[in-house]
């Protein structure tokens, strides 16, 4: 499409949120709250087309995304607090403010410093200096994506691993801290302290560990229901069957 085209399609659903907030009795009733959990389900489906390397799906997801960022900016300009134009707004003005390096005379010297130069304006934006760099990282962030985001904060300021190895050491010391912990409270903290570092030395590795994650969990899905096919083709369920004759079925699975 052309930006000619593409202004024009937003704007049709700009009059298609208008009608829909004025006419349909579903979405007439939704508030903020209402359509919060939404979102999120319609952010974790887009995260699976992603992962499925879908495009037609990516698209459709997106859209649905969008639709939620019309939807709270229409509920906000009904209460006369902004609406989506202030949105745009808001953000391409964050964008060039948080992009010196582009918009004006500041150098840097490759992703590092854009990283860097990024949390030092987004701390002095909040002009509080009790919102330290941390506080940025959302609450409500499953606990693998929390402690990779925190370590790249804390990368962002220099404080790291200088290079991969050393924190692979730290991998191995939370691991016998684990190993020799004595009560189910002490496992439960050095298992945490061992997955932490483990999501480190992935960062430094430059693996994504809630990717890696994510495709190990498709990776047994995928082979667990082959297992499941198997049996079936057997007349038996796998609770039927031995841990050995389950074991076959996964090598099978695996091979195919």
């Amino acid at each position: 499409m052309t930006r000619t085209e593409i202004l024009e399609q937003f704007s049709k659903l700009l009059d298609v949120m208008n009608d829909l907030r004025a006419k349909c009795p579903w979405d007439m009733k939704q508030t903020w709250e209402s359509i919060r959990v939404l979102s999120i389900e319609e952010v974790h489906e887009l995260s699976d087309a992603i992962m499925d390397n879908n495009p037609d799906e990516v698209r459709k997801e997106l859209g649905d995304i969008l639709l939620h960022i019309v939807f709270y900016s229409k509920i906000a300009s009904e209460h006369g607090y902004f609406d989506v134009g202030e949105v745009c707004k808001s953000l391409i003005e964050k964008l060039i403010r948080r992009h010196p390096h582009i918009y004006g005379d500041t150098q840097v010297n490759g992703e590092a410093e854009v990283l860097q130069n990024w949390e030092q304006i987004k701390l002095a934006e909040k002009g509080n200096k009790k919102n330290g760099l941390l506080d940025g990282v959302p609450k409500g962030l499953n606990s693998v994506i929390k402690a990779y985001r925190m370590q790249e904060k804390a990368s962002q300021v220099g404080f790291d691993w200088d290079e991969a190895e050393k924190a692979y050491e730290k991998v191995e010391e939370e691991w016998a801290e684990f190993k020799a912990a004595t009560n189910k409270d002490e496992e439960e903290e050095e298992f945490g302290d061992y997955l932490f570092a483990l999501i480190n030395y992935a960062r430094l590795k430059g693996i994504n560990p809630d990717t890696a994650l994510e495709r190990c969990n498709v990776k047994f899905k995928t082979r667990f229901q082959s297992m499941e096919a198997q049996a079936e083709t057997m007349n038996k369920g796998l609770n039927d069957m031995s841990l050995d004759e389950m074991e076959l079925l996964w090598q099978n699975a695996k091979n195919h």
